[in-house]
C-alpha cells in the first residue's frame, strides 16, 4: 500500500486529539505545553516528532546522540513540525550485565507503550549500540507510525603502534596473545588506550554495524546513514536530514508497516550475509519480522545464504574498517553489486522504490567492497546447522573460522555454566588438545539468564603457547560479532529447558560438517533416551521482577527471543480517553 497522495491536514494528525479539540482535556494540554516554554503558533496544527533517544552518560557508543538529537529536532524545526526528545533505555554492550540482551524486549516494549502514550504522529529512534537498533524497531513497528532510524554510527579506527585496530577483533586476538605471553602489561596498557578512540559503535563489521546496516537495507533510514563515523560532520547533517524527512513522512502517512515488508527482511537477510555479518542479526532480525507481521526464520537464511556472496572486505571476516567502508561508497554503493538478488521495487523513507534510492551509486574503493566476480566468500557468512544436538537449529559465521575445523569430530569437554568454565579451562587435568569440542551450557535465553556473549569460550593457555588460534566451540549462547572462530551458537532449543545440549557428556563425539549443514551427538537415540529420562529441569533463575517475567515469556533463539505477549497478534485499544 502506497502512501497517500493528498498531505495529511492538522485535524488528522493523531495529536489533534490531544491539543486541537474543544474539550476540556484539550484546554489542559495547550495550558501544559504553555508550562513547558512553547507557544501555541509553535506547536498547534503541526506534526508532532518523538525524537526517542537511547544517550547516556554510560554508553560510550552513544555518548554523542545528546548532540544529535539537537540536529534532528533542527531538522524537524526546518520542516514545520514540533519535535518532542524522550529519554529511552540506553543498553550498554560493554557495562550492563548479566547482559543486554536480557533488556532488548524491555526498551522495545518501553518504545512501543512511549509511542502509543503520547501525542505523537512519527518517531525518530535514535541508537546503534547492538541490542539498541533492533529493540527500537520491535517497539515502532508494532505501534506503525511515520518512522526513522538515526544510527549512532561507528567509531574512528583504533591504532597501536603501526597497527590499526578494530574494536572487539583485537581486544580478543591481542588478550590472547597476552594469554600465550607474546605480549605483556605494557603492551596491553597501550592496546588499551588504543582500542576505542572515539565516540561511536565498533567500526568492525560486529552486531553494531550489522544491525544498523540491516535497518538502512529496510529502508527505514536515510542513504548511507548507516556508515557514517560518529564524529565526522557528516554525521550531523544526516541526523538533520532525518528531521526534515520525518515530517515529510507524517505529511505522506507513510507508516512504518507500508515499508517493512516481507521483501524489505528478505533484502536486509541478503544484506547481513553478502557483508559477513554478525550471527546475532538472525536472532534480532526474526523477532524484527515477527513484529512486523513476516514471518522469518532460519531455514530463510539458509535458503538465502546458499545464493548470496560475501562483498564486503570487513573485519572479523576480512581486513577492513566501517570507515574504510564508508569511503567506499558505503551501503548504497555495495547494495548496487547485489541488485540481482534484491527487491528493487519496495518503498524506502526516502524514495518511492529502492531501485531510486540506489540509482548513481559507485563503488570507489573495490579492495573494500569486492565486484561479483571477486568476493571474498562464494556464499553467504552465516550457516544454519540442523542435527540431533540442534533440533531446533543452530548458526556458524563460517567465514570467520579456520576452515581446517569445518568438517570435524572429537570429544566434548563439557562445561555445566560459564563460570566454572572460566575458572577451569586452563586446567592441565582436563588434558584438553586442539582436537577436542568445547561445550558450555547453560548460557542460553533462560539459562544464561538472557542468552550472554559467552559463545567464543577461551581456548586454554597451553594450546594458545603451542600457537593455536582457533577449535569448535559449541553453545547455546551468542557471541559478540566483532568474535571470530568455529563457534556454534544459539543451540536450539536450549539445555535450560531440557535440549539435547543438556545429555552432552565429557568424552562424548561431535561431529560438525558445515558444508552438509550438519551437528551431531554421536551417541545412539537409546542411551539418549536414557539420558533424558535421568535429567533434572533447573530451578528458576529468578524469583521476581524482570527476571522472573523474562523467563516466564521469552521465546527460543530460532523464534527471535521475543517475548511471547509481544510478538503475537492481537488488538491494542486507542489510549487516548478523550
Amino acid at each position: 500500500m502506497k502512501a497517500r497522495e493528498t498531505p495529511v491536514a492538522p485535524h488528522e494528525l493523531r495529536s489533534h486529539q490531544w491539543y486541537g479539540t474543544d474539550g476540556l482535556r484539550s484546554f489542559s494540554h495547550r495550558a501544559r505545553t504553555r508550562q513547558l516554554g512553547y507557544l501555541p503558533e509553535e506547536h498547534l496544527g503541526k506534526p508532532v516528532v518523538a525524537i526517542l533517544n537511547t544517550w547516556s552518560d554510560i554508553n560510550p557508543c552513544h555518548v554523542h546522540l545528546r548532540e544529535r538529537a539537537q540536529a534532528v529536532k533542527r531538522g524537524v524545526w526546518q520542516a514545520g513540525g514540533f519535535p518532542l526528545e524522550f529519554p529511552v533505555a540506553t543498553l550498554s554492550e560493554t557495562f550492563q550485565k548479566p547482559t543486554p540482551m536480557l533488556y532488548r524486549n524491555l526498551l522495545a516494549l518501553e518504545t512501543e507503550e512511549l509511542l502509543r502514550s503520547y501525542p505523537v504522529d512519527g518517531a525518530v529512534l535514535m541508537g546503534g549500540c547492538d541490542k539498541t537498533t533492533p529493540a527500537l524497531l520491535m517497539g515502532a513497528a508494532s505501534v506503525d507510525l511515520p518512522t526513522l532510524f538515526v544510527p549512532a554510527g561507528p567509531m574512528l579506527p583504533g591504532h597501536w603502534r603501526d597497527q590499526v585496530l578494530g574494536s572487539g577483533t583485537d581486544m580478543w586476538k591481542y588478550w590472547d596473545d597476552r594469554r600465550a605471553g607474546l605480549i605483556g602489561d605494557r603492551e596491553l596498557a597501550e592496546l588499551e588506550s588504543g582500542l576505542a578512540r572515539s565516540p561511536g559503535h565498533c567500526m568492525t563489521m560486529g552486531t553494531a554495524s550489522t544491525l544498523t546496516a540491516a535497518a538502512e537495507a529496510l529502508g527505514v533510514t536515510v542513504p548511507g546513514a548507516s556508515s557514517v563515523p560518529a564524529v565526522d560532520s557528516g554525521h550531523e547533517r544526516m541526523a538533520a536530514a532525518s528531521g526534515r524527512l520525518i515530517v515529510d513522512l507524517v505529511g505522506r502517512d507513510l507508516t512504518l508497516s507500508r515499508v517493512l515488508t516481507r521483501e524489505a527482511y528478505d533484502d536486509a537477510v541478503t544484506t547481513v550475509l553478502a557483508l559477513g555479518g554478525s550471527t546475532n542479526a538472525v536472532i534480532h532480525l526474526i523477532a524484527m519480522a515477527g513484529r512486523s507481521g513476516v514471518r522469518l526464520t532460519l531455514d530463510d537464511f539458509d535458503r538465502i545464504a546458499r545464493t548470496v556472496p560475501v562483498l564486503a572486505d570487513l573485519r572479523p571476516g576480512g581486513r577492513y574498517l566501517m570507515e574504510d567502508f564508508h569511503f567506499a561508497g558505503g551501503l548504497p554503493a555495495f547494495l548496487g553489486q547485489l541488485t540481482d538478488l534484491l527487491h528493487l521495487d519496495r518503498p524506502t523513507v526516502a524514495h518511492p522504490t529502492l531501485r531510486a534510492q540506489l540509482a548513481g551509486a559507485v563503488v570507489h574503493n573495490p579492495e573494500v567492497i569486492r565486484p561479483r566476480d571477486r568476493p571474498l566468500a562464494d556464499e553467504g557468512g552465516v550457516a544454519v546447522l540442523r542435527g540431533n544436538l540442534c533440533p531446533d537449529g543452530a548458526v556458524i559465521k563460517h567465514i570467520a573460522a579456520d576452515p581446517a575445523l569445518l568438517r570435524h569430530t572429537g570429544p566434548a569437554i563439557v562445561f555445566d555454566d560459564y563460570r566454572t568454565m572460566q575458572r577451569t579451562i586452563d586446567d592441565p587435568a582436563l588434558g584438553i588438545t586442539a582436537g577436542h569440542v568445547l561445550v558450555l551450557r547453560g548460557a542460553g535465553p533462560k539459562g544464561g539468564p538472557g542468552m550472554p556473549e559467552y559463545g567464543m569460550l577461551p581456548i586454554p593457555d597451553h594450546l594458545l603457547k603451542q600457537g593455536v588460534r582457533d577449535m569448535v566451540r559449541i553453545s547455546d549462547a551468542r557471541m559478540s560479532g566483532t568474535s571470530y572462530g568455529a563457534c556454534v551458537l544459539h543451540i536450539a532449543p536450549e539445555s535450560y529447558v531440557g535440549g539435547p545440549l543438556a545429555l552432552v557428556r565429557t568424552g562424548d563425539l561431535i561431529t560438525l560438517d558445515v558444508a552438509a549443514r550438519s551437528l551431531r551427538l554421536e551417541v545412539s537415540e537409546d542411551e539418549l533416551a536414557r539420558r533424558r529420562a535421568e535429567w533434572v529441569a533447573p530451578p528458576p533463575r529468578y524469583g521476581r521482577g524482570y527476571g522472573a517475567l523474562y523467563n516466564d515469556h521469552i521465546t527460543q533463539a530460532d523464534t527471535g527471543c521475543d517475548f511471547d505477549f509481544l510478538s503475537r497478534e492481537g488488538e491494542v485499544p486507542d489510549p487516548y480517553a478523550g
